[in-house]
């Protein structure tokens, strides 16, 4: 039997609602609303694109956007200075500075410089500290999607066999320390596979929840997962062009083979992909929210 698809685009539409709702709240209860200052750097196609999708959001929740665009060969003292304003400015919550930069930027020294309580990407050292303890403000947007995603499709998670394929500071090791916690949502037993991981199969075949982000197309076939298993597919791989022309994706997971032992799974398109975004806005609410004082 097929697997259940779990739906990314209907779960973030869900999310969407219940900031919408309390972003709402918190505007008419404190006079101002959440608001989320974007930094890019440069040109590339896809990084404009994905920060006209995260603008556009806020605007939909009833958020505020101040978009900060910026030429390519902008000096990094430039860019530290914007940082350290919008650091100051009482009406931002949350900083993104969209990545990758240029070459001839201190990526890490750029991140860092970003106030910690407007760092709703959860890539400054105190927040990855903060996550490691069990008090996360700001979890990583793409983990934090992924868990959104297996607590609202039922998945059972306290005491499961967690393996996670892939180890970047981006996603695989913030979701295993999230998923490992002492908390709802969390309790699992989790494995951390990579590269220099010897029969990757062996440990994949052994997980009831399978989260793949190894950053290559169909790394994991069906004969590569236990029956029954819930796959998260967190890679976005472009293979070629459809018919029409357009880019062809393929995630990290053989989804033909994969769906047909799983019990549960996400597609690619339209599973992971969708949380990250919405996740990115609960952030930016919260960011607001404590700056209120509220706590939730």
């Amino acid at each position: 039997m097929a697997a259940q698809i779990i739906d990314g685009k209907a779960i973030a539409q869900q999310v969407r609602d219940e900031i919408r709702r309390e972003a709402a709240d918190f505007t008419a209860r404190y006079g101002v609303a959440p608001g989320l200052a974007t930094v890019l750097v440069g040109e590339d196609p896809a990084s404009i694109s994905y920060v006209t999708a995260k603008n556009r959001t806020c605007k939909e929740l009833g958020m505020e956007s101040f978009h900060h665009p910026l030429p390519a060969d902008t000096s990094q003292e430039t860019l530290l200075a914007l940082i350290e304003r919008l650091n100051q400015d009482r009406s931002v919550h949350g900083i993104l500075v969209q990545l990758p930069l240029p070459r001839h930027i201190d990526e890490k020294r750029v991140l860092f410089s970003i106030d910690p309580d407007k760092d709703v990407d959860g890539f400054h050292p105190v927040n990855v500290g903060r996550l490691m303890i069990g008090e996360a403000l700001f979890p990583p947007c793409t983990p934090a999607g992924i868990q959104e995603l297996l607590i609202r499709s039922g998945t059972v998670i306290p005491g499961s066999e967690v393996v996670v394929v892939g180890r970047s500071n981006i996603v695989g090791k913030p979701i295993a320390v999230m998923l490992v916690q002492k908390q709802a949502g969390a309790d699992a037993t989790v494995t951390i596979c990579h590269t220099r991981t010897r029969n990757l199969a062996e440990h994949t075949r052994r997980a009831e929840i399978l989260i793949v982000a190894a950053g290559r197309p169909n790394a994991v076939t069906g004969s590569m997962i236990r029956p029954g298993a819930t796959v998260i597919d967190v890679g976005v791989n472009r293979v070629g062009t459809t018919e029409s022309g357009k880019a062809k994706l393929v995630g990290d997971v053989e989804f033909a083979s994969a769906s047909e032992v799983a019990g549960k799974i996400t597609p690619v398109p339209g599973g992971v992909g969708p949380m990250t975004i919405a996740m990115l806005m609960r952030n930016t609410l919260r960011a607001a929210k404590l700056k209120a004082g509220v706590t939730d």
